[in-house]
């Protein structure tokens, strides 16, 4: 199989965005289940049966001797936009919302409603990309940061530049390293017996059979999900300025508003950056309490909904139509 071509190349990339710095119509998101423990990774692919399969991310609620709770919710950058609309009701609860973005330090938020525009660096490109592909929206396009209770808990542009070029990392070098994983290592074996070599098989039936878009999206959320398992992509993260240096930043911002007595606290954070913080949360005493579950991508497929490759032959013979009329 050529390696090109593998999903899990591009899953590498979708897995790599849950880091980034944050800048379709789909039935409302669903909390499936609660567990009293915090599970290892908060993104999983949730086969639901009857009730069809999902991309999910986890918010996990911490509480303190003093009851005051921190919940970690995780995110993925690109997703329906119902998922946001949710979390902007549940943040309204919150004494303070901590979230990510790597912004100029005098910087405004971005404004709801109006759709943000490629940053110029490599991996906001890509989320815009992804998001027409898949027909999803832009987390910064949706969540509503205007709100008096979210506060800024990142690194600033400046500093977050200054610390990369002391290091010699860079987003290219990041996405180069994800990407090598994702050619280099072999897929891991799937449940029914097949192997990374069936997974073109895969991508071609994706393409021919009812409702492509969620095909696609379903063998997307699949390989990230194994590659997530596999320990693939966060470890080229490891002690790195997008992923460590900002946790850091963000804890500093916790422990001070914990220090202004706020009880109910939301770290608002990419899904890949949330292991870690449950690790510190845990040293400051916190125990997790809840588990919860969230629909960040649906993908029931729609039999009534045409192939890709039926759109594309139906575009092709329109244009060839329009061509012919011309003459």
């Amino acid at each position: 199989m050529n390696k090109l071509f593998r999903p899990s190349c591009v899953a590498g990339l979708m897995l790599a965005l849950t880091i980034s710095y944050a800048r379709a119509q789909a039935p409302a998101p669903q909390a499936i289940g609660t567990q009293p423990i915090e599970p290892q990774q908060f993104m999983r692919f949730y086969d639901g049966g009857e009730r069809g399969q999902s991309l999910q991310t986890a918010e996990v609620t911490y509480r303190n001797a003093a009851g005051q709770t921190v919940r970690l919710v995780g995110a993925i950058h690109i997703a329906e936009r119902e998922y946001y609309e949710h979390l902007n009701g549940e943040f309204a609860a919150d004494d303070a919302v901590l979230y990510e973005l790597v912004k100029p330090k005098d910087a405004g938020v971005p404004t709801p409603g109006v759709e943000a525009p490629p940053s110029g660096n490599p991996i906001s490109t890509v989320q815009h990309l992804m998001k027409d592909v898949l027909n999803l929206s832009f987390q910064l396009d949706v969540i509503d940061y205007t709100k008096p209770n979210f506060v800024h808990a990142d690194l600033d542009k400046e500093t977050f530049e200054k610390l990369q070029q002391e290091r010699g990392e860079t987003f290219e070098d990041m996405i180069l390293k994800q990407l090598m994983a994702a050619f280099t290592q072999p897929p891991p074996q799937q449940a029914d017996g097949q192997d990374g070599s069936q997974t073109i098989d895969q991508l071609v039936a994706a393409l021919t059979r009812p409702d492509g878009e969620h095909q696609i999206k379903l063998i997307l959320a699949k390989q990230m999900d194994d590659m997530q398992k596999g320990g693939k992509g966060f470890d080229v993260m490891a002690g790195t300025v997008i992923l460590g240096e900002r946790n850091k930043a963000a804890l500093k911002v916790l422990t001070e508003t914990l220090g202004q007595g706020k009880r109910r606290i939301s770290i608002f954070y990419g899904a890949a950056h949330m292991p870690d913080m449950a690790e510190h949360l845990r040293a400051m005493g916190f125990t997790p309490v809840s588990c919860r579950w969230n629909t960040a991508w649906d993908l029931t497929i729609r039999a009534d909904q045409p192939s890709a490759m039926e759109k594309l032959i139906s575009e092709v013979m329109k244009q060839l139509g329009s061509g012919d009329d011309q003459k």
